[in-house]
């Protein structure tokens, strides 16, 4: 007899990569349907402005129409479908919820724990394309690549960065502060110190490996990193602990003329502060990839800064990230229906 699967993909994940990662792993021993919601094209919901899905966090879909697709189900493949206690309880049939991402906060984890689901994520599915992303950003602060795009739009020739004393600095001479030492930090390590980058890391709950120390790497406070870095990079998660962590205190302990780059999360940020101390000429430079409310207001000061490079949340997106999540997902299913443990329950 064949495990009904259903598959709730969007226009990032696509349900039909999903759909042939499964194949793969678990042949056919499988039945599946999909669905494809319009997310990026349309936002994603948060629970509490929606009765009922108290708790849930960056989600897409309805309770009723995700209940009537999954139907009779016992497995859901998904990014960004919610699962609220209400909906559990309509879905007798559902055993296994794979979320293909980092965190299964669209779904309610004491309710499917209450009902006996099983959760799986797929952790580290974009550190890559993150780590990628924030070498760039940081390449685009430290060699005036924003300054020039930008004045080049507006019609001025910035013959001028060519000055050594307003020209940008090589990697190579720089030390870089790296906060949060998970799957993301150590792949932006790893690519910094291929470009010869002096590199501090700050991270509470992390030991450094033999391998890290002979490379180089020095694991410090987080007054040390800020006070002695020239670059300063976000990687931690949002905790009570890390919540606006990058405040004013905070910035005004970097030394003149130090960049900040948040491609982790908005919450983790003051940005009013940061701000003041762009503004102020205090910090040299940013780059802001997430934001504590996103969309970000189009008169958002931030944006009119010369200094400050911003993209929309984007850093993790890319195709390999598709596939890896997918492929990540599918092997879950297999363990799954295989009688094997998980390899990242929730």
């Amino acid at each position: 007899m064949t495990r009904e699967i259903a598959i709730i993909g969007d226009h990032f994940m696509l349900p039909e990569v999903f759909q042939a990662k499964l194949t793969e792993a678990c042949g056919s021993a499988i039945t599946t349907r999909t669905r494809t919601d319009n997310w990026p094209d349309q936002p994603m919901e948060h629970g509490y402005a929606t009765a009922g899905m108290e708790g849930l966090k960056e989600y897409f879909g309805t309770a009723d129409d995700v209940v009537a697709f999954i139907g009779t189900a016992e497995i859901l493949v998904t990014q960004l479908a919610p699962m609220s206690r209400a909906m559990l309880a309509r879905l007798p049939n559902l055993k296994m919820i794979a979320v293909s991402r980092g965190g299964p906060v669209n779904i309610d984890m004491a309710a499917a724990a209450d009902h006996k689901v099983l959760v799986v994520n797929t952790p580290g599915r974009n550190a890559s394309a993150v780590a990628e992303f924030t070498i760039g950003a940081m390449l685009a602060q430290t060699r005036k690549i924003t300054e020039g795009h930008e004045a080049l739009r507006a019609g001025i020739w910035r013959g001028d960065l060519y000055r050594a004393d307003v020209t940008g600095r090589e990697l190579n001479e720089l030390t870089i502060g790296v906060i949060g030492y998970g799957n993301i930090g150590t792949k932006v390590v790893k690519l910094l110190l291929a470009f010869g980058a002096r590199v501090l890391v700050h991270d509470p709950y992390i030991q450094l490996v033999p391998e890290d120390a002979a490379a180089g790497v020095v694991l410090v406070s987080l007054d040390r990193l800020l006070m002695q870095s020239d670059v300063v990079t976000l990687h931690a998660r949002v905790t009570d602990e890390t919540r606006l962590m990058m405040n004013a205190e905070a910035f005004a302990k970097m030394r003149p003329g130090t960049i900040f780059l948040n491609t982790a999360r908005g919450p983790m940020c003051d940005y009013e502060a940061l701000y003041s101390a762009l503004a102020s000429g205090h910090l040299g430079g940013a780059m802001l990839e997430t934001f504590a409310m996103e969309p970000v207001p189009m008169d958002w000061p931030l944006l009119q800064l010369p200094n400050v490079t911003v993209t929309p949340h984007i850093a993790g997106a890319s195709v390999r990230t598709v596939t890896f999540a997918a492929e990540q997902a599918a092997e879950e299913v297999r363990r799954y229906l295989a009688g094997e443990p998980a390899r990242n329950a929730c």
